[in-house]
């Protein structure tokens, strides 16, 4: 035993040492009085894997990232549960690919946004998992746990408020989940803004995950969301995978469409016969031509006004067809039946919430809204509407519209929306409305009978 020892010590005694530190660890820079790092202890270049590994496996505990072990992209199923429309499976697909680039180079922000259940969070853990076994200090949090975990610094004999908050907004990596949850306290609202404007301004990699919608945020936080230069925006339109069923039920009785099959741009008539003035006939073909193009490539937002009968409804419907043809699920509804499905939903009979069935309206892929009229709505009416449309318009989102009213009778707030010529075309229908002549419909049967 006693010869083994002296081995076992021999051998250390023979070992190099540290050059820099001579084992210590640690070392003072040799820098003027001036500089910051004059008289403290920095690491040695002998112990700085060890010491970034240790801090490491610190943050990710911290980072509370085991408990979305299984959240890894081998185990995001694009096809959800099944009976998803291929618009909702191509988001998917979508958001799936952008995460995994962002995984393998996380420069700028990745963002997020869709309603409940449908793969924000496992997309975001599965990000931090790829970063974090490639050796990028992160820092993985819901934005409740993460204002908890600022709140319990003041407590904490370990570690100050001003040391954790800088680790916080100052690591590699900062996934932020469910940014909206928040108790949004003055307190709450302040430090995460700070969190958020501190990553914005030195561009540090930032993943964020939201249910809710740009305008429900704080404004100086969806400002700095909808920078394109750092920031990419995406929307998941997926219904909730823990609960398909309820997913499916809430908005499946909703749209119209189906009692409009029959409208198709095959059998819309342009009126040629009736010898409409040049000005009317012009817009009617100009709508006309605007739904086909729109119909084969569902961009923007689509526009058409007119008076009642003059053919919008038809060529809005002609368009949901055209999309539901290719196995997709557009949802048409009338802008009232959409408003009486809403307080529908307060009722205590209701099988579907509020918050589900409006998250679904706002968020589907393709929405068509027939015979907008907001200039005698209610204010509580108008604000669903604009809700609606802000957020289709922050995530641009495909929209059509019909209306009978003047844009003056419009809600200024859609309104301006609206003239945004980036993401909309509008097409006014001149052309009165379209009703067969009764005389005309007389001479028909007259000579139907003629042998």
């Amino acid at each position: 035993m006693v010869k083994s020892s002296n081995t076992e010590s021999s051998a250390a005694a023979s070992q190099p040492r540290c050059p820099i530190c001579n084992d210590v660890g640690f070392v003072r820079l040799d820098v003027p009085l001036d500089d910051p790092r004059f008289g403290k202890l920095q690491v040695c270049t002998c112990r700085q894997e060890e010491y970034e590994q240790a801090a490491s496996r610190r943050l990710y505990n911290l980072s509370n990232l085991e408990a979305f072990e299984q959240f890894r992209f081998d185990t995001f199923r694009v096809e959800g549960r099944g009976g998803l429309g291929d618009r909702q499976v191509e988001s998917l697909k979508q958001a799936l690919n952008l995460a995994q680039a962002y995984a393998r180079a996380p420069q700028g922000w990745l963002v997020l946004m869709g309603g409940y259940g449908c793969g924000k969070t496992h997309l975001a853990a599965a990000v931090a998992h790829e970063v974090v076994a490639a050796g990028t200090p992160t820092i993985f949090l819901t934005v409740p746990d993460l204002l908890d975990w600022l709140r319990y610094a003041y407590q904490d004999p370990e570690v100050t408020f001003e040391e954790r908050f800088e680790e916080i907004r100052s690591i590699q990596l900062l996934v932020l989940d469910d940014l909206g949850t928040q108790n949004a306290t003055p307190w709450a609202q302040e430090k995460l803004f700070q969190i958020i404007d501190y990553r914005s301004l030195h561009r540090l990699p930032t993943v964020v995950t939201s249910n809710s919608s740009l305008d429900e945020m704080d404004g100086r936080i969806a400002s700095r969301i909808q920078n394109p230069d750092l920031v990419q925006l995406v929307a998941i339109h997926a219904p909730d995978y823990r609960a398909p069923a309820a997913a499916e039920e809430s908005i499946g009785g909703l749209s119209a469409l189906h009692l409009l099959n029959d409208r198709t741009f095959g059998n819309f008539s342009l009126r040629e016969r009736e010898k409409l003035p040049e000005d009317e006939q012009i817009s009617l073909v100009r709508a006309f031509r605007a739904a086909q193009a729109y119909a084969e490539n569902p961009a923007g937002w689509l526009v058409l006004m007119g008076g009642y009968g003059c053919g919008k409804t038809h060529l809005a419907a002609a368009v949901g067809n055209y999309r539901a043809g290719l196995g997709e699920e557009p949802l048409f509804v009338v802008v009232p039946d959409l408003l009486d499905h809403l307080r529908s939903t307060f009722s205590p009979a209701s099988r579907t919430t509020y918050d589900r069935l409006f998250d679904e309206v706002r968020g589907t892929p393709l929405l068509i809204l027939d015979d907008l009229g907001t200039q005698s709505a209610t204010p509580w009416a108008r604000e669903k509407l604009y809700q609606i449309f802000n957020y289709r318009y922050n995530a641009r989102l495909p929209l059509v519209i019909t209306t009978a009213a003047t844009l003056e009778e419009i809600d200024p707030r859609i309104r301006s929306r609206m003239h945004d010529t980036r993401l909309c075309t509008i097409h006014a229908i001149l052309a009165p409305s379209y009703r067969p002549a009764p005389q005309s419909a007389s001479k028909n049967r007259i000579i139907r009978r003629k042998p």
